[in-house]
């Protein structure tokens, strides 16, 4: 429409003898126009329905299954883009037949599978149909993670899982049964069948913590009873002693979330919390004194971390990450200064921020997650705006009365580029006085 008034106007300009030789040029453009975005629209949804037809298929080709070739197509797709029209009317049928090849593909056609679902929850969004997706998933999301010892299969079905109940989940029951289903993954010994599972790979541990970190964002700190938390604690506190580094650095964000939570200080002042109760069982089970013998424990190793020194042949990239992490979590418990994340997301939308430790495991896990596609999905999915409390750029679909006000008015021009430095004023103050 804005294109067409421009043209419109420009017409109106000309002389007129020109008018209809103008206006027959700007008709046939205009149609070329539309026909071409109707084409490039019809194309993707043609070649999307030949993915969708092509999941039904069990013939095999040079390199691999028409199926994989097929959810490979559909989550480049998915990724690149949010395509909630076209899913609208098919999620289910989408759902069904990657849960198919989940029970019944290669492990590669599973890793694929588990991607494609948590794409599709993604670019659903929150709702009934997230929840409907939730519902139909854990239970074979949850038997592959127990089938097989493939470790990529193992990773990709942890970060569907942890994704599809993130989105989907209605209430801590929903959440805690996804929790519990990946600590059996990071802590063996927790789940059924002890004698027979080995520690698991490094890969797939630190993949573990950070899907079980993500979800566990979700739960506020009223509903943390320090009692039924501190095994996990202790364990996650001697992973900061394993050899390999994304191990520690997986720990240590995790822990950090237990720290904003206020665990260690016994923070019970919540609504929905029974004081007398919680005092009663701290008293029992001596957990006040266990937590701050591993809260010592915990900051004397992230010091430590926090300063190590890179031998020969020292991968620098992961050593920096892991300073810097540990150094954020110490700088966290002794001054309450919450690590802040700034990311580009476009000239227009400026830049998304996180101020909170579980803000910044929910940005890094979906940035992992979405790889090249984030930035995409950063500008035009309402359900990162959501969680990241991140507006959409609306300037596009304002009304050209809307934008020639907003562009003449310098005063709010004016007042926002004031309130923007004063906020930095502020910062700067604020860390000093720290």
């Amino acid at each position: 429409m804005g294109k067409g008034s421009r043209r419109k106007a420009a017409a109106d300009q000309s002389d007129s003898s020109d008018v209809e030789s103008m206006s027959s040029v700007s008709t046939t453009f205009s149609e070329l126009t539309m026909a071409n975005e109707t084409e490039h629209v019809n194309s993707l949804d043609f070649q999307l329905e030949k993915y969708i037809d092509a999941l039904y298929e069990k013939r095999f080709i040079a390199r691999g299954s028409v199926r994989e070739t097929a959810l490979l197509g559909l989550a480049e797709a998915f990724e690149g883009q949010v395509l909630l029209p076209f899913i609208e009317n098919k999620f289910v049928t989408l759902l069904h037949q990657y849960l198919s090849s989940i029970k019944k593909g290669s492990a590669k056609e599973a890793c694929l599978a588990s991607r494609t679902i948590g794409l599709l929850a993604i670019t659903i969004g929150a709702g009934n149909s997230a929840h409907e997706i939730m519902e139909e998933s854990i239970s074979p999301l949850s038997q592959a993670l127990v089938s097989g010892s493939d470790k990529t299969k193992k990773k990709s079905v942890m970060d569907c899982l942890a994704l599809v109940t993130f989105i989907g989940a209605n209430d801590l029951a929903e959440t805690e049964t996804s929790l519990k289903t990946i600590w059996q993954v990071i802590y063996p010994k927790s789940g059924p069948n002890v004698g027979s599972i080995k520690k698991p790979d490094s890969a797939v541990l630190s993949s573990a913590i950070s899907a079980w970190s993500f979800l566990l964002t979700t739960i506020g700190s009223w509903r943390i009873n320090p009692d039924s938390w501190k095994e996990s604690i202790s364990f996650l506190s001697n992973l900061l002693e394993d050899s390999d580094r994304s191990v520690r650095i997986a720990a240590g964000e995790a822990l950090g979330l237990f720290f904003e939570l206020g665990i260690f200080d016994m923070n019970f002042q919540k609504e929905g919390t029974n004081i007398d109760k919680l005092e009663h069982e701290i008293s029992k089970h001596g957990t006040f004194h266990h937590l701050q013998g591993l809260k010592a424990k915990i900051l004397a190793r992230a010091s430590d971390l926090s300063t190590e020194a890179g031998g020969k042949g020292t991968d620098k990239k992961n050593l920096n990450d892991q300073r810097d992490l540990f150094q954020k979590l110490l700088d966290f418990v002794e001054t309450g200064e919450c690590p802040e994340t700034l990311l580009k997301i476009s000239s227009k939308q400026g830049f998304l921020m996180t101020s909170t430790w579980a803000q910044m495991i929910q940005l890094n896990f979906l940035k992992g997650f979405l790889g090249k596609g984030f930035l995409k999905h950063a500008q035009d999915n309402e359900l990162l705006h959501d969680i990241f409390d991140f507006e959409q750029d609306r300037t596009g679909i304002l009304s050209t009365k809307e934008k020639i006000s907003r562009a003449d008015d310098k005063g709010w021009t004016q007042k926002m580029n004031k309130d923007r430095k004063l906020a930095q004023v502020y910062r700067s103050i604020f860390k000093l006085c720290m």
